[in-house]
C-alpha cells in the first residue's frame, strides 16, 4: 500500500481549523436554544468549574516557574515565557561580565585626559613662544604694556 505525502502549508491548515471551530461553534449555539434549563444549569456549572481549574493550573505553573530551584530567570507576561539574566551560581562570570562592559567607559576617560593633557601642553607651547619672542627681541619697554602687542606676535608668525 502506497501512502501519499500531502504537505499542507501550516497557515492553511490554521485557517481550515478555524473555519472548522468556527462552525461547530455556531452548530453548538443553535442548538443550545433548545436544551431544557437543567442541562443548560449543569453546563454553566461545568464551565465555572472548568475555568476555576484553568486558574488555578495558571497559578501552579507561575509559581513552578517562579521557583528559586530554576537556575535562570523566568519572566511570563501574559501567554510568553522569556529567560531573563544568566545562572546564579558562583561561577557565573558576572564580574568579568561587568569589567568588560565598562572598558568602554574606561578608553572614553583615558582619551579625555589626554586630549585634556595635549590642550594644557599646546596652551604651555604658546605661552613660552610668546615669552621668547618677547625676552629675544630688543624693544622698548612701552611695547611690553601695549594690550595688542602680544596679538601683534600672534599674526607676525603667520
Amino acid at each position: 500500500m502506497k501512502s501519499s505525502n500531502i504537505s499542507v502549508p501550516s497557515v492553511e491548515l490554521d485557517a481550515r481549523v478555524a473555519q472548522f471551530g468556527l462552525r461547530v461553534a455556531a452548530s453548538l449555539t443553535e442548538r443550545s436554544a433548545t436544551l431544557p434549563h437543567d442541562v443548560t444549569e449543569r453546563l454553566r456549572f461545568a464551565r465555572e468549574q472548568a475555568l476555576a481549574r484553568a486558574a488555578q493550573a495558571r497559578a501552579a505553573s507561575t509559581a513552578q516557574v517562579a521557583s528559586p530551584a530554576i537556575s535562570a530567570n523566568v519572566v511570563q507576561q501574559g501567554s510568553t515565557l522569556a529567560l531573563g539574566g544568566g545562572p546564579r551560581g558562583g561561577t557565573d562570570g558576572g564580574l568579568w561580565a561587568k569589567l568588560v562592559s565598562a572598558l568602554p567607559l574606561l578608553a572614553l576617560v583615558v582619551g579625555l585626559m589626554l586630549m585634556q593633557h595635549s590642550r594644557y601642553n599646546q596652551q604651555i607651547a604658546a605661552a613660552a613662544e610668546v615669552d621668547t619672542a618677547l625676552l629675544s627681541d630688543s624693544l622698548p619697554p612701552s611695547a611690553f604694556r601695549d594690550p595688542g602687542f602680544a596679538e601683534f606676535l600672534r599674526d607676525g608668525d603667520e
